[in-house]
């Protein structure tokens, strides 16, 4: 039985891809209006190695959303979600980085895990509460797992709130394994769905995601101007906080 590298059957994970690719796509499709640039630059991407940075709306309609994308970019459909490129899915190695205390909350977070989630404990706030506690290097031993395997997707303000400061993890991660930092930039999501992401607020919002080109990392810079570089591509930057 092929297994992927966190040991989850990959059988499990293609079924989970279709099941909830089936789950979204009408609503996707139907009750909004997908907005896709940029999406033909996943088809040039190498196996591993790449680690996907976009701000963060919801906490699970942001994920499926990018699923879609990278399944029909990879189908050869970019831009265009209407094709249902999860039914046979070009690519399985993708993960996405989720609070652990978030995954817990339910049944359908922890099918989620089996679906690619790395869990990670947030450093700066439990149980909905601001606290501080080290680094679990044990959560940063994961992430480098999946990504030295395959394209890992993560939220490196690790909130929902917009303009939030970026977490150095993520760009420590960046010099030490100087993965391809694909960023995106997505809007729209906050006003369609619920915090969660699973319950409709409000149909026929547009759902905007831009792919952008690959940065052009210098790894050797110190940590605050890579994660700067990271903040800037995904349009959460103090520049532009005060455009907005």
């Amino acid at each position: 039985m092929q297994r992927d590298v966190f040991g989850q059957p990959r059988f499990i994970k293609r079924a989970l891809i279709r099941i909830f690719g089936l789950a979204s796509w009408r609503r996707f499709n139907h009750h909004y209006d997908p907005i896709i640039a940029g999406a033909e630059i996943f088809q040039t991407l190498p196996d591993a190695g790449v680690l996907i940075v976009s701000n963060h709306q919801t906490y699970f309609a942001d994920v499926m959303f990018m699923f879609h994308v990278i399944e029909s970019a990879l189908s050869g459909h970019p831009n265009n979600i209407r094709h249902m490129g999860f039914l046979c899915p070009k690519k399985e190695n993708i993960y996405f980085v989720a609070a652990e205390e978030t995954m817990k909350s339910g049944l359908l977070p922890k099918i989620m895990r089996a679906g690619g989630a790395i869990t990670v404990k947030r450093t700066w706030r439990k149980d909905g509460e601001d606290t501080k506690r080290p680094v679990d290097f044990k959560d940063t031993e994961k992430f480098i797992k999946a990504l030295s395997t395959g394209w890992v997707i993560s939220f490196p303000q690790g909130t929902t709130k917009p303009f939030v400061e970026g977490r150095k993890g993520t760009a420590h991660i960046i010099k030490n394994e100087k993965p391809v930092v694909v960023p995106i930039v997505i809007d729209g999501f906050r006003r369609a769905f619920d915090k969660k992401g699973l319950k409709k607020k409000k149909r026929g919002v547009p759902l905007r995601m831009t792919i952008k080109p690959p940065l052009d990392v210098d790894f050797e810079a110190p940590v605050d101007v890579v994660l700067k570089q990271v903040m800037d591509a995904i349009e959460q930057s103090e520049n532009f906080l005060r455009v907005n």
